[in-house]
């Protein structure tokens, strides 16, 4: 008899079971191991049995992060304009505007202004459902007011990355926020005013070879998929097989282009630790 079956993020009992049993009840991890999605919740939205960290947004990261997930959001109405009146299959335009209603999103990139265990912070993060967390105009103008805001109330700034590179829709645009955010880091490493950046699972394209990787300490979830051009695009370019583990947080580890990795369990606490050594 069957007992589960998958349907979109979850699990669902199978109607030879409980027929009222609502989407979403359970999680199954690639590895197969089946969690109740309360429990994952309660555990940072990792597995316990198989240490998978589940994909999460920037309401997920708030709510780990900020004391009591009491923040501020700066500059929550920026929606993305259409500088190049691109079309693809459908239009800009529309692709925006089908993707904020799908996704309750006004795009990639949200900030937020707390407190993490008692100290302020200034959080901006990235969510891949909106364009493949891709970077554009918008989101390199939220994380530089994002800094500009860590520098005017001297408080340290975190970045969570996790987007596949820059908006091929805004091209160039999309390219000038590469040097605009890295340009305004540097601001913040003159003032002395803290900045980690947190990888997650994807961080590739323009991002990683930007603002991800400038921080004062660079630090990753396990099994995150860090690099610039994905496996396939590589292997393919060169002709050969790839090193195992390839640009996963633990290769980019071993090679010496991260910090720490972070059980995200532990990652609010660890945080803390960062910060209090940065500030000393």
């Amino acid at each position: 008899m069957a007992w589960f079956k998958r349907k979109d993020a979850g699990i669902k009992t199978s109607t030879e079971e409980k027929k009222d049993t609502p989407d979403g009840l359970w999680y199954k991890t690639p590895k197969g191991n089946i969690i109740h999605t309360r429990e994952l919740k309660n555990n940072s939205y990792v597995c316990p049995d198989d240490d998978y960290h589940v994909k999460i947004g920037s309401k997920e990261y708030f709510e780990i992060l900020f004391d009591d997930n009491q923040f501020t959001e700066l500059d929550k109405d920026m929606t993305s304009g259409d500088p190049l009146n691109f079309v693809d299959s459908k239009p800009y335009t529309t692709r925006i505007k089908d993707t904020i209603a799908k996704t309750k999103l006004k795009d990639a990139a949200r900030t937020g202004v707390g407190k993490l265990n008692g100290l302020d912070i200034v959080i901006t993060c990235m969510d891949f459902n909106f364009i493949g967390g891709s970077m554009g105009s918008v989101v390199g103008e939220k994380i530089s007011r994002a800094i500009d805001y860590a520098l005017k109330n001297k408080i340290p700034f975190l970045m969570i990355s996790k987007s596949g590179g820059a908006r091929m829709m805004e091209a160039g645009f999309s390219l000038m926020q590469m040097a605009k955010t890295s340009a305004k880091l540097s601001l913040l490493d003159e003032a002395g005013i803290p900045y980690i950046s947190l990888m997650t699972d994807p961080t590739t394209g323009g991002v990683t070879a930007s603002y991800a990787m400038l921080g004062d300490f660079n630090i990753a979830e396990p099994g995150a998929l860090i690099g610039f051009a994905g496996p396939r695009v590589i292997r393919e370019t060169i002709g050969k097989d790839l090193p195992k583990g390839f640009q996963s947080a633990e290769f980019v580890l071993e090679h010496g282009f991260l910090d720490f990795i972070i059980d995200r369990r532990q990652l609010k606490n660890r945080l803390y630790t960062l910060l209090n050594l940065l500030r000393s």
